[in-house]
């Protein structure tokens, strides 16, 4: 299986919004993706997989993911980042975050940063493998349990030696996963 990654439409929202409620099924307030489509400051992007990178037949895809970022002044904040349950670990969340930091650049943001739970090791290991650093604690940021997040930060997107590490990271997930197909250009304005 192959996945490619796409801007978010409103078609999409139905599919995402059952995804958001098997990702987050304790959370109460869930995000209002048609709000967040029209939202200037907002970013989101859905991942499908399908049978080939160049599939042509997009009925026979399934969305597996989504993400999102917000974007002030020169900084990319990542609001969210969900893979279907039965998805996890295949890289589709690596590549979700791959296509944040890519749309990042594209918008010249310096810095992007998230919060990730205290108790989400995975998440937290994807995030350094990708050059986050911990930055911080947000104490009780979760609001459907109280849990602390960890602000994590990489503060200079634009650098070579993060630009270097990005560039390899994107090679080493090709080795790894095949090819990247990640279509923005429909955000990047």
């Amino acid at each position: 299986m192959a996945y490619y990654v796409r801007a978010m439409t409103r078609n999409d929202i139905t599919a995402v919004n059952e995804l958001d409620r098997e990702v987050f099924p304790d959370i109460r307030n869930s995000t209002n993706f048609q709000s967040e489509l029209e939202n200037f400051l907002a970013r989101y992007i859905v991942i499908f997989e399908t049978d080939s990178a160049e599939n042509k037949n997009r009925d026979a895809d399934k969305l597996i993911g989504y993400a999102g970022l917000w974007l002030m002044v020169s900084e990319a904040h990542v609001v969210n980042i969900a893979v279907s349950n039965n998805r996890r670990r295949n890289g589709a969340g690596e590549l979700l975050l791959i296509a944040l930091i890519e749309l990042a650049l594209q918008m010249n943001c310096n810095m992007i940063t998230l919060e990730v739970r205290v108790s989400n090791i995975t998440a937290q290991k994807l995030y350094e493998k990708c050059g986050f650093i911990p930055m911080g604690i947000r104490k009780g940021y979760y609001n459907d349990n109280n849990e602390d997040g960890i602000i994590m930060t990489i503060e200079n997107i634009n650098s070579n030696v993060f630009g270097e590490n990005f560039k390899k990271l994107k090679e080493n997930y090709r080795k790894k996963r095949g090819p990247i197909k990640i279509d923005l250009a429909a955000l990047a304005s």
